[in-house]
């Protein structure tokens, strides 16, 4: 019996060990794809034509940095986001990175997050009291500044502005406008009237125009909140055979944006490097997936409405008919050919 039990034993000891090392060896490629950096990535939308640029960049280099990348489109609607970082929550992700369409919705979707330890970065919009690890950007006071600037050396001073902004859920146009409108009060430029697209809906613009004639008729000089909202301005203008006499500014260096100053149908645009701001971007989500500090020249903080965090504001540049090639063409943004293709033979 003595015998009988420890051949039992012996038997039992050598299957528990035969089965304990297929279970070691399967657990090593289960530890490499934890050890994968996962990123969610929520946009606004697609709407607007530079964040498919942002999304291709952010996306490549976080590859290239070993990290894959979830991307979603809300398509403009604030609970659809509120859903996919929630999803990105379950999945659990190291980092979810957001394009937000209302900058006061998320607290409370970016809490559970936060408290499932996942690191959150606000994308070129900051997500307000929501303790985000990182707040990237351009400088959107300045971008306002530019516009008025522009508006100012083209006939605007001492005259009649009006301004069709952007989304007021955008946390960035307040900022654009009041960068512009310290300029206008420095060269006595006076907003006549103002409106604010809901979603950055440039048909709304559009309809300012051919609705205010009144207004339009006496203005010098048209403030729009992105080149979307320029292009469906200056199709309004063209109609009333005003295209190219009141100056009209916009931002994001649209293509069409550009081939419109090349016409001289828009005064200016305002270059954001998104190459530069994505790549930056994705670096910055490596660094918090791994647990470390956001560094640089660049790295200052900022308040988000309760807490101050983490913030990278970029530079961004005014581009004319006179420095698009040295700005645009130059750098990549677009193709020569392309900005060029409906320039008026001289």
């Amino acid at each position: 019996m003595k015998r009988k039990l420890a051949a039992l034993v012996l038997s039992a000891f050598l299957v528990l060990s035969a089965c304990g090392k297929p279970q070691d060896i399967t657990a090593k490629p289960g530890q490499e794809s934890e050890d994968k950096i996962e990123i969610g990535m929520s946009f606004d939308s697609f709407v607007i034509e530079r964040w498919q640029r942002d999304r291709d960049v952010f996306v490549s280099t976080a590859k290239e940095l070993g990290a894959t990348v979830n991307v979603q489109n809300a398509n403009g609607d604030v609970d659809k986001q509120k859903e996919q970082i929630e999803y990105f929550v379950k999945k659990g992700v190291d980092v979810i990175v957001i394009i937000c369409i209302d900058s006061d919705s998320l607290k409370e979707t970016v809490a559970k997050a936060k408290d499932a330890g996942i690191k959150i970065i606000a994308y070129d919009r900051l997500v307000t009291n929501s303790d985000a690890d990182l707040y990237i950007t351009f400088d959107n006071v300045m971008v306002g500044t530019l516009m008025a600037e522009a508006l100012s050396k083209n006939g605007a001073a001492g005259g009649k502005v009006l301004m069709l902004g952007g989304s007021p859920t955008d946390n960035n146009v307040p900022l654009v406008e009041s960068g512009f409108k310290a300029v206008c009060e420095k060269n006595d430029m006076e907003i006549v009237d103002s409106i604010h697209c809901d979603g950055w809906r440039a048909e709304l613009a559009g309809e300012y125009i051919y609705e205010h004639e009144d207004i339009v008729s006496e203005v010098n000089a048209i403030m729009c909140g992105n080149d979307n909202l320029a292009g469906q301005v200056i199709r309004a203008l063209s109609e009333k055979r005003l295209a190219g006499e009141i100056p009209v500014v916009g931002q994001d260096a649209d293509l069409e944006a550009c081939q419109r100053i090349i016409e001289g149908t828009q005064t200016m645009t305002v270059y954001k490097p998104v190459e530069k701001l994505a790549k930056r971007a994705a670096e910055c989500a490596i660094s918090l997936a791994k647990g470390e500090e956001i560094t640089g020249e660049d790295v200052t903080t900022i308040n988000d409405g309760t807490y101050a965090i983490s913030y990278i504001g970029l530079t961004p540049i005014a581009v004319t008919a006179e420095n698009m090639d040295e700005v645009i063409v130059n750098s990549g943004f677009h193709l020569k050919e392309d900005v060029y293709l409906y320039a008026p033979e001289n």
